[in-house]
């Protein structure tokens, strides 16, 4: 599966990276749209293919008290407003059979979160609305064991997958990365590094999980250095205010040096 097959995705002439960007969770209309319209002013000006990225809800909470979202339907109108507006894709996490059905008609991309990724009637209910399929790769699972996640979404007729790296438990509060998965899970679809997940640090005792956003830039050079397909990064104009993984998304503010960074990186190794 190549990106380009994404609807209204801008190609660009160079053989760059693509990005799934924006914030952890959708929070508001104005949030979102002013986020994304700064990332499309990035990612036009660095020819870098962009799918707007912003959950609908978040079920996996820490705590009950925990942002959830502001609504299903408010949430994923906003994404359809954001597509419409920009001329842009959008991806959207789900977290039930239902939700598949209702958040397609609404997003070109439905994203299985790492700890649902084994849910097989889950993957059969993305695969059969024809959405393209990013599955996240469970904190617990191998690289090698993501070829049987890929399959499913083969097996129902769905071409359209890519895997995405959101690091692997170290221990009961840190996730690391292990660069050697990206080659091993480009053997059976496009790949993903998704940087800021990749950097949380969970179960943390005051039931909010914390991250490491000064080691953003480090992760994401080194996964465009290794030749991953796409990077995936959330981010907010106000990381400390933001209702949801505040504590390691990247501050738009430093967006753009950081893709310019990355860009730079990628047109040198195409060079060998």
């Amino acid at each position: 599966m190549n990106i380009h097959t994404i609807p209204q995705i801008k190609h660009t002439e160079c053989d760059n990276f693509f990005l799934l960007a924006g914030p952890c969770a959708i929070e508001g209309e104005e949030m979102a749209l002013r986020i994304a319209e700064k990332l499309i002013e990035i990612t036009d000006k660095l020819e870098i293919p962009f799918v707007f990225k912003g959950s609908f809800k978040k079920a996996n909470r820490s705590r009950i008290d925990s942002f959830s979202g502001i609504g299903d339907e408010k949430a994923l109108r906003i994404l359809r407003k954001v597509s419409e507006t920009f001329g842009v894709p959008t991806v959207t996490d789900i977290h039930t059979n239902e939700d598949a059905a209702m958040a397609a008609e609404y997003v070109d991309v439905l994203q299985i979160p790492a700890f649902l990724v084994r849910q097989t009637d889950l993957l059969v209910a993305a695969a059969n609305t024809g959405k393209v399929i990013n599955l996240k790769k469970g904190q617990f699972m191998s690289p090698e064991s993501m070829k049987h996640a890929v399959q499913k979404i083969l097996d129902c007729n769905n071409p359209t997958v890519m895997v995405t790296d959101r690091g692997t438990m170290f221990g009961y509060q840190d996730m690391v990365v292990d660069f050697r998965g990206i080659p091993t899970m480009q053997q059976y679809a496009t790949t993903v590094l998704d940087v800021t997940h990749s950097l949380q640090q969970p179960n943390q005792t005051a039931g909010v999980t914390g991250g490491r956003p000064d080691m953003i830039e480090t992760i994401a050079k080194a996964g465009i250095a290794v030749g991953v397909d796409g990077i995936f990064i959330e981010t907010h104009f106000d990381p400390a205010h933001a209702k949801s993984d505040g504590a390691n998304m990247l501050h738009l503010d430093y967006f753009e040096g950081l893709m310019a960074k990355l860009v730079a990186i990628r047109k040198t190794i195409n060079q060998f």
